[in-house]
């Protein structure tokens, strides 16, 4: 039998304890420092585009209530800035920059290396157009800095591959945890979709990393979550309404996720044409955001104020036929950034009309629940993580227990529904591949 070069047995040689220890504090650190700095920029600039808030980085005052106070023409002008920047520097970034690497590619890479500088400036430019207004989410930006973070930080320690893979899936996972302060999300979002594994070996380090770099993020951001929600009762006809509304949600995130793909598909116009329309399409964002400030940012206003009870069943249609579009659109003419908070608000959307055509034959709890359930369910499917997403809700809101029960039922029919329609897409790709051959 051939001997094993030297070289490859080095390498496939576990590292020292002591380093793998040392490597995951100081991920944890990195990923809690960047996910603080992008949200503080994040507010800095909202607070300057919209006017309010000024001299609290952080204050009680949401960015849906400063654009919703800010007047028409402000919230054109700050569309039209962001129009620019995105076009413009995402350009100059694929012009000049060097090639960037996927975070999913990193991770299963034999080489797992991201361009540091290219990486970074991604994560900025995302973070400030969410700020100016761009509909998408945030959550992309602190994951790549962390992750980006992570492999400098492994190399440096000249750690294997593999275990380099598994610190950029944590560096990711903690840059999560530390924007939204969701630990057990962040570390299970690092396991659940970036490894695809619950070993000890990346359970360890994606708990650590995650809830380290939260604590880490608490300096700037404090202790504190994401929503505010009333306090809410759970009954039997919620379950019951769980049950039955699953699978339609599920269907409708499926729609959702294959909208985003077909948005993300490349696109023949580049260059300066591809700029031009970016800036054209932003200023039509920010003309509907004269009537409709709900569309603006990632989707954490109308989430909110469907969690409040503050939503008829029309205006959340509304809202989400909207918020759809011009998420869609925007991914479409090149603006990057995540899918996670946009997706979380159109399922509160959607399970509020759900919610109120169901009360008309059975009256259940206030519709802030049905919204609650629904994101869930939407989130589970539209971005096929059902752990991370049950967990991300109940870190967002900190509710009770008491919705374990309607929202574990509302996932598994919402994901069920969402793979069957994924199998049927297959299967009729199958057939038509066949009548062509």
């Amino acid at each position: 039998m051939a001997s094993i070069p030297f070289a490859e047995r080095v390498e496939s040689r576990p590292s020292p304890i002591w380093r793998l220890v040392c490597v995951t504090i100081l991920v944890g650190i990195g990923a809690g420092l960047g996910g603080m700095g992008l949200s503080l920029l994040l507010h800095a600039v909202q607070h300057v585009a919209y006017g309010y808030g000024e001299g609290s980085p952080i204050g009680a005052e949401t960015f849906f209530e400063g654009v919703a106070a800010a007047s028409r023409e402000r919230r054109l002008i700050a569309l039209l800035a962001c129009g620019v920047v995105a076009g413009l520097g995402w350009w100059a970034l694929d012009r000049f920059g060097r090639p960037r690497v996927d975070l999913s590619r990193a991770v299963n890479a034999d080489n797992p290396r991201m361009p540091f500088g290219t990486t970074v400036l991604h994560a900025v430019l995302q973070t400030v157009t969410v700020a100016l207004g761009s509909p998408l989410g945030r959550e992309v930006a602190p994951r790549e800095v962390g992750a980006v973070l992570a492999g400098a930080l492994s190399r440096r320690a000249r750690l294997t591959a593999h275990e380099t893979r598994i610190m950029l899936a944590c560096g990711a996972g903690a840059g999560l945890a530390s924007v939204y302060n969701v630990p057990l999300a962040g570390a299970v979002f690092t396991l659940e979709v970036l490894l695809a594994t619950f070993a000890w070996s990346a359970l360890l380090p994606a708990l650590a990393t995650s809830v380290i770099a939260a604590v880490v993020a608490w300096i700037g951001l404090g202790n504190a979550a994401q929503y505010r929600v009333p306090a809410l009762a759970v009954d039997a006809s919620l379950i019951v309404w769980s049950l039955v509304a699953g699978p339609p949600i599920g269907v409708a995130a499926y729609g959702f996720r294959r909208l985003g793909a077909l948005a993300r598909a490349p696109s023949n116009l580049r260059g300066w044409k591809r700029a031009l329309l970016c800036v054209v399409v932003f200023v039509g964002i920010g003309w509907l955001a004269g009537g409709f400030p709900q569309i603006l940012g990632n989707g954490k206003g109308p989430a909110q104020l469907g969690f409040d009870g503050d939503l008829s069943a029309g205006t959340a249609v509304v809202v989400l036929l909207l918020k759809v579009a011009v998420v869609m659109v925007a991914l479409r003419v090149g603006a990057h950034g995540g899918l996670l908070t946009p997706g979380l608000s159109c399922g509160a959307l959607f399970a509020i009309a759900l919610g109120h055509a169901w009360s008309i034959w059975w009256p259940g709890p206030a519709s802030g629940a049905y919204a609650l359930v629904g994101a869930a369910a939407f989130l589970s499917a539209s971005m096929a993580m059902p752990l991370t997403a049950i967990l991300l809700v109940f870190e967002f809101t900190r509710i009770g227990h008491d919705f374990v029960v309607p929202i574990l039922f509302a996932v598994a029919g919402s994901v069920g529904a969402s793979r069957l329609c994924a199998v049927a897409e297959e299967a009729r790709r199958a057939r038509t591949a066949a009548r062509q051959v």
